[in-house]
C-alpha cells in the first residue's frame, strides 16, 4: 500500500506538471485573438508609462537637474522595445487575412507563443517604472570659473608659472602652494585655468574656489564652498558652521582648495578647512600681492608670476584692442600705449577694449594720458577692474608711512631703473625718514627693510616722463611736494621755478648746462636735491636752508663756500665733480653733517687742515675712487701742514664707514692707529680699484714692502676685516703679514685677527711660503673665497697641523665649512693645498674649485675631503704636469675608502694638461653624480682610465655607468685607454647634446661601450679629430640612436671609409622612420679623410661596376645648411641626385681638394631623378669648388643648376669652365665671383649671355689661356662692379671684346674702364695686358 500511494503520488504530480505546460501549447493554438489583445493592451500601458515619465524628466532637464542613470536606461529600454514590437503588429495583420481563407496553423502558434513572451516582457517593463520614487537629483554642475575662458592668453610668465604649479600638485610632499605677483598680473586667471587643468586631468574629484579678499567673510566662503558640495549648512553658530563644512570636505578623498586675494593669514580651521594630518588629501592653492602671505602660511612651493615681457604685451593689447596687421598708424600708437601698461594683463585687457574701434585722435589723447599718469581720467575704463586701482589699493594697504614715503621716492627713479639703496638713503634722510639721534646706518637699514616689504608686495615699479625738456611753461607745479625728471638730460632749464610746497627735487641735464642762478628761488621749502650733470654755482642755493640732502653728479660745482648757508645739511654728495680741485674750509662749519662723499673727483687735491676733524658729527666719509690722496703726514695739530692728516679720522668718534687710498707708507703719521668702523674700504699702495659705498671691511695692500707696514696702524681693523688683497707684497710670509717684526704685545693682539675674514686674494707676493698658518686656524672658519695667483715661493695654502686634544676645537665648527670657492694659478712649488690632518676639516660648502699651472701638485683631496663635497659644482684642473690622482692613494696602493666619495651637484669636470694623471675617480663615484653636464679631458697622455674599477673599489651593481644629466663630453688624448670606465663596463648618456673626440687611436672601444638604443636620442654635436682606427664612426646600430643628430665634424682620421652606415633595410621595420634622425643634420665637415669613399652606406646594394652605393630615394636633409668637404682625396661623390630636391635650406657648399670626384651630385641606377632635369638650391649663398678632377660639376651633364639666392662662387681648377657656367641659371644675386687656375682649352671669355647685375667684385687669376674677360653685351649689366684684380692670365689680350669679333679689336682700354665701363669701380689690378 505504501508503495502504491508513493507511486500515484508521483504520477499525479507528473500530470500537474504536465497539464499545465499542456494547456498553454493549446491555448497558442486556439486562443490567438486573446493574445494579440493583450499583446496590444500592453503596448499601450507601456507607452503611457513612457510618456508620463518623460514628462517628469523633460520638467526635472529645465531645472537643470541630472537625470539619474536607471532612468535614462529604462526609457532607452522602453523606446527599444516599443519600435521592436513593430515586426509583430505586422506579422498580426498577415496572420489575419491568412487565417479566415487558409489557415496555418504552426504559423499561427508560433506568433501566439511570441505575442505572450514580448507581453510579459512589456509588463516587466512597466512594472518596473512604477517604482521610480524620483528620476532625478540636483547636477553637480562645472564652476563657471573653470571653464575654458578666453582671458588666460599664455605668456611666458605664466607658462613658467602654471608648470610649477601643476608640478607640485602631483607631489604628495606638497600641500600648501602660493602664488604671488603685484596687482593686476593675472593670478586669478591663472588659478582658473590651473583649477580647470586639474579637473581636466582627473587630478582631484573636487576643486573648490572662494575670493578671500581684503576684508574677508567666513561666512560667505563657507557659503560658497557649501554651494558646490551641494551642502545645506543650517547651523547658526561660526564654531558649527566648520565643523559642519569640515566634516562634508574629510568624505572627499582628494581635492583642491583655491583661495584667491589673499591679504593676511588666514585661519582654515576658523573656515572648516580640514588640512595637514586632519586631511593629507587636501590641497591648498592660495594667490597674493605678498610673498611674506606665503611664507607665513607655510606654503612648500612658492610662485612669483612676472610681469608679461613687451612683445607679450603688445600682442595681448592688439587682441584687446582688435587691431589688424594692416592697421600700420594705429599699431604704431598702440605699441607706446602697450608700454605705458608696464606688462599688466589687467591694464592691457581694459585699457584695449577701451579703445576697441575708437579713432586715431583718442587713441593719441589715451597715450598721452597714460604718459601723464591720468590713467583713472579715462572714460569706458571699469573703475573697480583696472590697473590703477589695483596699484592704489596696495599702496593703501602699507602699514607703515615710511614705507609709503620710501615708495614715493622708488616712483621718482626712471622706468626700469636699478634703483641703488645708497641713493634711496641719502634722500630718505632729507626727506624726513631719519631722527637727529639715530645713526646714519640705522636709517640705511629701515630704508632697506621698507624695500624688502615693497618687494614683498610686488610694488617696486617706476613711470618714465620720456620728455627731454622741461614741461610746457603753463604747467603748474605750485601744488607739487616731489617732482623727479631723472633719466631725461633736459637740455633747457626755466629761469625759475615756482613750487613754494616742494621738498624733493631730483634733476638731469646735460652736462654742458648752466643751472639758471634764480632757478631755486621759489623753492625754499625744498630739503632734497639731487642734480645730476649741468654747471651750478652753489650761491643759488643760498635760500634753500632747509636742504638737509644735497647730491651732485658728475655736475661742474662752484662757488662752494656758499655751503656755509646750508646749516641743516646732514647728506653732501660731490661724486665725480671734476671741477673740484679743493674743498673750502666753510664746510667744517657744518655741524649737522653726518655723511661727505667726494668719491670720484680725480681733481681734487686739497683738503684744508682740520676740515675733517671738524664735523664732530661726521658717520660717513667716502674718499676713493681716485679722489683725495694727497695726505699730509705732519698732522692737524701743526699749523705747517697744508693738506688733512690721517690723524683728523681720530677726532670723529661717530665715524662708522670710512673709504679712502692712501699712496704710500710714508703718507701713514707715526703712532697713527684706524678707528674702529663698521664698514671700511682702504687701500694702501699703488692698487687703483674702483670706489663705490663700502658694502663690508676690506683691506687692500699693494705695491710695498710688508716690513714697512706698522701693524699696529691696522690693529682695530683686524678683527672685523672680512675681504683682503694682498698685491705685490715684499717680504709678505703669510697672512699675519710681518709677524717677524711685532712686539709681543702687538702679537697680543692678534688672538682676534681675522676672526670674520671671508674672502682673501694674493697676488704676485714672491716671498709667502704658506698662507695661513697653523696658528691662524682661527681664520679658516668663515672664509668663503680664497684665490692666489702668481706667488713662486707657496708650498702649502692650508697649514692645518694637530688640534690639542684638551681644547674645545673639535666642538666647533668644523675648519673651511664655509669655503665656496678657491682658485689658485701660477704656483710653481705648491706641494699641497691642505697640510696636516684633515679630520677637523670640511668642506660641505665648496661649489668651485680651480687650479691652474700648478707644477708640483700630486693630489687634490684627500680621502677624508673628498667625502665632504655635497655642494661642489665645478672641478676645473689645468696645467698640472705632476698631478698623479685628484684622490691621494697612500704609500703607492690605492685606499680603500669606506664610503665612496661623491658630489651630488658637479656640473663641470674639466682636466687638462695633466700628463701623469692616471684616472679622475673611482668607478663606484659614477652614481653619486646625477648632476654632471659636461666633461672635458685634454692633454692627459697617460691615462688610463676616466672611471677605474679596481681591487676593493665598490662597482655599479649592472657594470653600467650612467650620467642621466652629462650634455657635453669631450676627449682629446692620446693614450689607448678604456674610454670612461673598465672595458667590460657600459655606458648610458641619455642627455648628451655634444660629443667631441680627438687622438682616440682605438675608437671602436668607445663605441663598444656606449648603450645605443635609446640612450644617444638627444646627441646634435659630433667632432672626431686624429682616431686613428675609426672606419665607420657612425654605425648602423649607433646610428639608429641618433634622433636629433644636427652637427658631424669628421678630420684628420686616416682610415675612414665611410661616415654613416645606413645599414640593410628590415623588411618589416619604417625606412622612412629609421632614416628620420638624418633628416636633422644642418651641419656636414669633412676634412683630411684620405681613405673615405663615400659619405653613407647604403641600404638596397652595391653597383658592382664602379662599387657606387645606391642610396634610397627615401633619404633627405631639409635642414642641412652647410656641407664642407676638404683633403679626400678618394671619394667620387657626395649626394644621390634624388636628394638634392630635399636641400631647400643649404646655405653654404665647398668641396676642396677631392681630386678623384665625379659628381657631387650622381645619377645611378635605381635613383629617382628630379622631373624637369634641374637642380635647385633656392638658399645657397656660397659656392666653393676646388678641384683638379673634371667632374660634372652638381650631376649629370644633362642637369642643370637653379641658384637664384648664390651671392659668392668660388671655383678653382675646373678643367670643363664652359660646361660649368652653361649649367648656372638664376644667378641674379651674385656679388662675388673667384675664378683661378682653370686649364680650360680654347677658354675665350669667361661667359657669354649671362647677366650679372649686382656683381660687385670679381677675381680672376691663374687662367693661362683666357684671351678676355667681358664682352660688350654684358657690361651694360655691371655697373655694380667696384673690385677688380685679374692676376696671372698669361695669354690675356683684352678686358672686353665684341660678342662676335676674332679676338683682336680691343674696345676699351685698361685705363679707361672705370669712366667708360664700370662707374663705381674703385679698385682696379690688371697684370696681365
Amino acid at each position: 500500500m505504501a508503495i502504491e500511494s508513493v507511486g500515484g503520488s508521483i504520477i499525479s504530480k507528473i500530470a500537474e506538471l504536465m497539464v499545465e505546460p499542456v494547456g498553454r501549447q493549446f491555448r497558442y493554438m486556439f486562443c490567438f485573438n486573446n493574445f494579440v489583445e493583450e499583446f496590444k493592451e500592453r503596448k499601450e500601458n507601456l507607452y503611457s508609462a513612457k510618456e508620463r515619465l518623460q514628462n517628469i524628466v523633460e520638467d526635472a532637464k529645465t531645472n537643470a537637474e541630472e537625470i539619474e542613470k536607471v532612468v535614462k536606461k529604462w526609457l532607452e529600454d522602453a523606446n527599444n522595445e516599443i519600435e521592436g514590437v513593430k515586426p509583430l503588429e505586422n506579422e498580426i495583420g498577415k496572420n489575419g487575412k491568412c487565417f479566415t481563407w487558409c489557415p496555418n496553423c504552426m504559423r499561427q502558434f508560433k506568433l501566439s507563443k511570441a505575442l505572450a513572451n514580448k507581453s510579459e516582457t512589456l509588463r516587466k517593463l512597466e512594472e518596473i517604472s512604477e517604482k521610480f520614487k524620483t528620476v532625478s537629483h540636483k547636477a553637480h554642475l562645472q564652476p563657471i570659473e573653470f571653464l575654458p575662458s578666453k582671458e588666460f592668453t599664455p605668456s611666458e610668465s605664466s607658462k613658467e608659472a602654471l608648470e610649477q604649479i601643476m608640478k607640485a600638485l602631483k607631489d604628495d610632499s606638497v600641500n600648501m602652494i602660493g602664488l604671488y605677483g603685484m596687482g593686476g598680473v593675472g593670478k586669478t586667471t591663472l588659478v582658473k585655468e590651473v583649477g580647470r587643468r586639474a579637473k581636466e586631468l582627473q587630478l582631484f574629484p573636487e576643486v573648490l574656489m572662494a575670493t578671500v579678499s581684503q576684508n574677508p567673510n567666513v561666512t560667505d566662503i563657507q557659503d560658497r564652498m557649501a554651494d558646490k558640495l551641494r551642502l545645506d549648512i543650517k547651523e547658526k553658530s561660526r564654531e558649527g558652521r566648520a565643523d559642519r563644512l569640515r566634516h562634508r570636505l574629510k568624505e572627499v578623498e582628494k581635492m583642491l582648495i583655491i583661495l584667491d586675494d589673499v591679504w593676511e593669514d588666514i585661519d582654515l580651521k576658523e573656515i572648516g578647512i580640514p588640512f595637514g594630518d586632519d586631511h593629507r588629501g587636501c590641497k591648498i592653492l592660495l594667490t597674493t600681492r605678498f610673498e611674506h602671505i606665503c611664507s607665513s602660511m607655510e606654503c612648500q612651493q612658492k610662485v612669483f608670476l612676472r610681469v608679461l615681457s613687451e612683445d607679450e604685451a603688445l600682442a595681448l593689447f592688439r587682441i584687446n584692442a582688435g587691431l589688424r596687421d594692416g592697421d600700420s598708424t594705429l599699431n604704431t600708437v598702440a605699441r607706446e600705449v602697450a608700454r605705458e601698461c608696464h606688462g599688466l594683463p589687467i591694464a592691457l585687457v581694459t585699457v584695449g577694449r577701451a579703445l576697441r574701434d575708437k579713432s586715431l585722435v583718442q587713441w593719441e589723447v589715451a597715450s598721452k594720458q597714460l604718459k601723464d599718469s591720468q590713467f583713472p581720467r579715462m572714460e569706458q575704463i571699469d573703475k573697480q577692474k583696472n590697473a590703477y586701482t589695483c596699484l592704489k589699493l596696495s599702496y593703501d594697504y602699507l602699514k607703515f608711512e615710511e614705507t609709503k614715503s620710501c615708495f614715493v621716492l622708488c616712483c621718482l627713479f626712471p622706468e626700469d631703473y636699478d634703483i641703488p639703496i645708497e641713493d634711496l638713503m641719502r634722500y630718505a634722510v632729507g626727506y624726513g625718514l631719519h631722527q637727529d639721534a639715530e645713526p646714519i646706518e640705522d636709517a640705511r637699514k629701515r630704508v632697506f627693510v621698507a624695500i624688502e616689504n615693497l618687494k614683498d608686495c610686488c610694488m617696486l615699479l617706476g613711470t618714465e616722463t620720456g620728455e627731454h625738456k622741461w614741461p610746457m611753461s603753463n604747467t603748474s607745479f605750485e601744488g607739487c611736494t616731489t617732482i623727479s625728471l631723472m633719466g631725461n638730460k633736459l637740455a633747457e632749464l626755466p629761469e625759475g621755478l615756482v613750487c613754494p610746497k616742494l621738498k624733493v627735487l631730483l634733476l638731469e641735464v646735460d652736462y654742458g648746462l648752466n643751472v639758471p642762478q634764480r632757478f631755486f628761488e621759489g623753492i625754499r621749502e625744498i630739503e632734497v636735491l639731487s642734480l645730476n650733470g649741468g654747471r651750478l654755482s652753489l650761491q643759488s642755493l643760498e635760500l634753500s636752508t632747509k636742504l638737509q640732502s644735497l647730491v651732485l653728479i658728475m655736475c661742474g660745482c662752484k662757488d662752494l663756500i656758499w655751503l656755509r648757508k646750508l646749516q641743516r645739511l646732514k647728506i653732501l654728495g660731490l661724486m665725480w665733480c671734476l671741477s673740484i680741485e679743493e674743498l673750502p674750509d666753510e664746510i667744517g662749519e657744518l655741524k649737522e653733517l653726518r655723511l661727505l662723499d667726494v668719491t670720484g673727483c680725480e681733481r681734487l687735491s686739497r683738503i684744508p687742515v682740520n676740515l675733517i676733524g671738524r664735523l664732530k658729527k661726521l658717520e660717513e666719509l667716502l674718499i676713493g675712487d681716485g679722489s683725495f690722496e694727497e695726505w699730509d703726514v705732519v698732522g692737524c695739530d701743526s699749523t705747517g701742514g697744508m693738506n688733512a692728516s690721517l690723524k683728523e679720522l681720530n677726532s670723529l668718534s661717530q665715524l662708522a664707514v670710512l673709504s679712502l687710498r692712501i699712496p704710500k707708507v710714508e703718507c701713514i703719521p707715526r703712532d697713527f692707529v684706524f678707528p674702529s668702523l663698521h664698514k671700511y674700504d682702504i687701500v694702501l699702495g699703488n692698487r687703483f680699484d674702483a670706489g663705490g659705498y663700502p658694502t663690508s671691511t676690506r683691506l687692500n695692500l699693494a705695491g710695498t714692502s710688508a716690513t714697512s707696514l706698522n701693524v699696529m696702524t691696522f690693529e682695530l681693523l683686524f678683527p672685523t676685516v672680512s675681504q683682503i688683497i694682498f698685491t705685490s707684497l715684499e717680504g709678505l710670509k703669510n697672512i699675519e703679514l710681518h709677524s717677524d717684526h711685532m712686539t709681543n704685545h702687538g702679537h697680543e693682539l692678534q688672538k682676534g685677527f681675522l676672526q670674520r675674514l671671508e674672502f682673501v686674494q694674493v697676488q704676485r707676493c714672491g716671498d709667502i711660503c704658506t698662507l695661513f698658518p697653523a696658528k691662524l686656524r682661527q681664520a679658516l672658519k668663515h672664509l668663503k673665497k680664497v684665490i692666489i695667483d702668481s706667488c713662486k715661493s707657496l708650498e702649502e695654502v692650508f697649514e692645518l697641523g694637530e688640534v690639542d686634544e684638551e681644547s674645545n676645537e673639535e666642538k666647533e665648527m668644523p675648519l673651511l665649512s664655509s669655503l665656496t670657492m678657491l682658485e689658485l694659478q701660477g704656483l710653481p712649488e705648491l706641494k699641497c693645498i691642505w697640510k696636516g690632518a684633515t679630520r677637523h676639516v670640511s668642506l660641505q660648502s665648496l661649489a668651485h674649485l680651480k687650479v691652474w699651472s700648478l707644477d708640483k701638485l700630486t693630489f687634490i683631496f684627500t680621502p677624508s675631503l673628498a667625502q665632504s663635497l655635497p655642494q661642489l659644482e665645478t672641478l676645473e684642473i689645468e696645467k698640472c704636469g705632476e698631478l698623479k690622482h685628484i684622490i691621494r692613494e697612500q704609500d703607492g696602493e690605492r685606499e680603500i675608502i669606506p664610503e665612496s666619495p661623491g658630489f651630488p651637484k658637479l656640473k663641470t669636470l674639466l682636466v687638462s694638461g695633466c700628463g701623469k694623471l692616471e684616472y679622475v675617480f673611482p668607478v663606484s663615484v659614477s652614481p653619486s653624480l646625477p648632476n654632471l653636464e659636461q666633461m672635458t679631458i685634454y692633454y692627459a697622455d697617460n691615462l688610463k682610465q676616466i672611471f677605474y674599477g679596481g681591487e676593493g673599489d665598490a662597482l655599479t651593481r649592472d657594470d653600467i655607468i650612467k650620467f642621466p644629466q652629462l650634455k657635453e663630453l669631450s676627449l682629446r688624448l692620446g693614450s689607448n685607454y678604456s674610454f670612461l670606465g673598465p672595458r667590460n663596463f657600459a655606458v648610458q648618456l641619455p642627455s648628451l647634446q655634444k660629443l667631441t673626440i680627438h687622438g682616440r687611436k682605438e675608437l671602436g672601444n668607445w663605441l663598444a661601450q656606449l648603450q645605443q638604443k635609446g640612450f644617444l636620442q638627444r646627441l646634435r654635436f659630433v667632432e672626431v679629430n686624429d682616431c686613428g682606427d675609426v672606419r665607420t664612426p657612425f654605425p648602423a646600430k649607433l646610428l639608429q640612436a641618433l634622433k636629433n643628430l644636427s652637427s658631424v665634424d669628421i678630420e684628420s682620421c686616416k682610415s675612414l671609409e665611410e661616415v654613416f652606415e645606413l645599414g640593410e633595410v628590415d623588411e618589416e621595420s619604417n625606412e622612412e622612420k629609421e632614416l628620420s634622425l638624418l633628416s636633422s643634420l644642418t651641419t656636414l665637415l669633412l676634412i683630411d679623410l684620405p681613405e673615405l669613399r663615400c659619405i653613407w652606406k647604403g641600404l638596397l646594394g652595391i653597383e658592382k661596376d664602379d662599387e657606387r652605393e645606391i642610396i634610397s630615394e627615401s633619404l633627405r636633409f631639409p635642414r642641412l645648411k652647410t656641407i664642407f668637404i676638404e683633403e679626400c682625396g678618394k671619394l667620387e661623390y657626395v649626394f644621390p641626385v634624388s636628394v638634392s630636391p630635399s636641400l631647400l635650406n643649404l646655405e653654404e657648399m665647398g668641396i676642396f681638394y677631392a681630386h678623384n670626384l665625379k659628381q657631387i651630385f650622381y645619377s645611378g641606377e635605381g635613383d629617382a631623378l628630379t622631373t624637369d632635369g634641374i637642380i635647385k638650391f633656392p638658399r645657397l649663398r656660397k659656392l666653393s669648388l676646388s678641384s683638379r678632377s673634371n667632374f660634372s660639376f652638381f650631376g649629370p651633364k644633362n642637369f642643370a643648376a637653379q641658384l637664384p639666392s648664390l651671392q659668392c662662387l668660388i671655383i678653382d681648377g675646373h678643367e670643363e669652365l664652359g660646361n660649368l657656367l652653361a649649367k648656372l641659371q638664376e644667378l641674379t644675386s651674385l656679388k662675388t665671383l673667384r675664378l683661378g687656375s682653370l686649364l680650360v682649352p680654347d677658354m675665350r671669355c669667361l661667359w657669354k649671355g649671362l647677366v650679372l647685375s649686382n656683381l660687385t667684385t670679381l677675381v680672376v687669376y691663374e687662367c693661362k689661356r683666357l684671351t678676355h674677360v667681358f664682352s660688350d653685351s654684358m657690361i651694360a649689366s655691371l655697373v655694380q662692379l667696384n673690385f677688380l684684380n685679374i692676376e696671372s692670365c698669361e695669354e690675356l689680350e683684352q678686358i672686353i671684346a665684341r660678342d662676335n669679333d676674332d679676338g683682336k679689336d680691343q674696345i676699351v682700354p685698361g685705363d679707361h674702364l672705370q669712366s667708360l665701363c664700370f662707374p663705381n669701380l674703385c679698385m682696379k689690378t690688371v697684370d696681365s695686358l
